[in-house]
């Protein structure tokens, strides 16, 4: 179902020509206090947000798991972040004799700073009149503004890497390496994912991909790219089931195991406004962004398509994405590191180059680039080239899918077959427990296996391999 609805949308859904690339946001009239008015309420918006979201999520695993959460601080305990922030800040701050105290002090400073700058690039609504003048509710836009997000977020693993190593101490190492490879390899699928959006939109600016999905919101033509994106975002932000910096039986805290008072609670802070950072882009290039739903938008002629009503839609898209986050936490396992890489390096990687590949080849039919010849299905008139890219694309995948199901049958198929009824515990020269149902081989006929298999080995060295499979046989 899902590729049908990709595949519609690939191939009919979409504008003929893309827009131009320079933002389509206007701050001619926004002088440089107003910016600056915008940025402390965006600065505002956010540490209320994180605020409420960490009330948010106590609350709603702790009905996932059938208990109260937050209930005596204030009403319904939303005061409870309050009382955590207040007992962060009394906390005795303790530096590590062996840290290099000027790094160990930056680290946090620059993972809470750099997920507050992210959000200068989003637009939180359309235009609206502030304090006597016209100016879109955003900081500021630039033709690339989506690499500056990525560029932004980059320079926060400086952060991570710092805290560990600056810690002097091996846990926060390990735990700095391993977030930092984990943060690394997930940025390089997500940028993948967000070129399918350059290529339909025709633009990086975050102002021109909202004013272009108008008319349909790219999560259809790009489906598969927002999956991707949701999965590295997920990775991206250290959280479950993909926390693996703070595998508490592997490296303690990880990073920020000798953090403690307000330095901690800056680390605490830019895991959740990253959080924001991540589902307003996913919001701004998958959902159009402020833009009203498409049945509310044709309201009165959008008349709740205008103004203030953008960052009501906004927020609403916003806290849908930090709903799954918290859904997530409350439903699945960590999972194991190596499985984690393997699947970013192995599979997202490889697989998004290859959407990507596609992408490109549909949008050139769409723009003309492979022939001019047209197609009539139901109505609607379809460029030649197009449908057949598409039908080519759903093949492979198709393909791919029944590929990757029958060798994970065979694998099934392979690990049902019976283990032996008896095995050698010392076997590989450590000892290995029995399955249920096995038994252990008989001390005596082991030690005899052995006296047969040296006995042979000091007479030939030819037939030392033969007598010691026949003994394991």
């Amino acid at each position: 179902m899902s590729l049908s609805l990709t595949a519609y949308g690939m191939v009919g859904a979409l504008p003929a020509l893309a827009p131009a690339e320079n933002p389509t946001a206007d701050f001619s009239d926004t002088p440089l206090w107003l910016a600056l008015v915008k940025a402390v309420g965006v600065f505002v918006y956010l540490l209320l947000s994180t605020l409420l979201v960490i009330w948010f999520e106590r609350r709603v695993i702790g009905r996932m798991q059938q208990r109260p959460g937050p209930n005596r601080n204030g009403p319904f305990g939303l005061l409870q972040t309050l009382a955590d922030g207040m007992k962060a800040m009394l906390k005795e701050d303790i530096t590590p004799a062996n840290a290099e105290k000027v790094i160990y002090t930056l680290a946090p400073m620059i993972t809470a700073t750099m997920a507050f700058v992210a959000f200068a690039i989003i637009p939180l609504g359309g235009t609206v009149w502030m304090f006597g003048h016209q100016t879109p509710l955003q900081i500021t836009d630039v033709p690339v503004a989506v690499l500056l997000v990525l560029a932004v977020a980059s320079v926060g693993v400086y952060g991570i890497i710092l805290a560990g190593w600056s810690s002097g101490s091996t846990y926060p190492l390990l735990g700095g390496l391993r977030s930092t490879a984990q943060v690394i390899s997930y940025e390089i699928a997500m940028g993948l994912s967000l070129v399918a959006i350059f290529l339909y939109s025709g633009s990086m600016s975050t102002s021109a991909i909202v004013s272009a999905q108008s008319s349909l919101w790219y999560i259809l033509p790009a489906f598969f790219s927002f999956v991707v994106y949701v999965i590295t975002m997920v990775g991206e932000t250290n959280r479950l089931p993909f926390d693996l910096a703070e595998g508490e039986g592997e490296l303690t805290g990880g990073f920020h195991t000798e953090y403690s008072s307000m330095r901690f609670a800056m680390f605490f802070l830019g895991e959740y406004v990253n959080m924001f950072t991540v589902s307003a882009l996913a919001t701004t290039l998958f959902l159009g962004g402020w833009q009203a739903p498409p049945f509310i938008a044709s309201i009165n002629d959008g008349m709740f398509n205008q103004g203030w009503w953008g960052l009501l839609w906004f927020t609403i898209k916003l806290w849908m994405f930090m709903f799954l986050f918290v859904w997530l936490r409350g439903s699945l396992p960590r999972v194991r590191y190596d499985q984690f890489m393997r699947f970013g390096w192995k599979f997202l990687i490889p697989i998004t180059l290859a959407w990507v590949v596609a992408v490109a080849f549909i949008r050139g039919a769409q723009l003309g680039f492979l022939g001019d010849s047209k197609l009539t299905i139901a109505g609607r008139e379809l460029s030649v080239a197009t449908v057949v890219i598409v039908s080519i694309v759903a093949v492979i995948a198709l393909a791919a899918a029944w590929i990757w199901d029958d060798r994970r049958a065979q694998r099934a198929a392979a690990e049902d077959e019976a283990p032996p009824e008896e095995i050698d515990p010392f076997e590989d020269g450590y000892p290995v427990p029995p399955l249920p149902g096995q038994r252990l081989a008989e001390p005596g006929r082991r030690i005899a296996a052995e006296a047969v298999l040296s006995t042979a080995s000091s007479s030939s060295g030819g037939g030392s391999t033969t007598v010691k499979e026949e003994t394991h046989g």
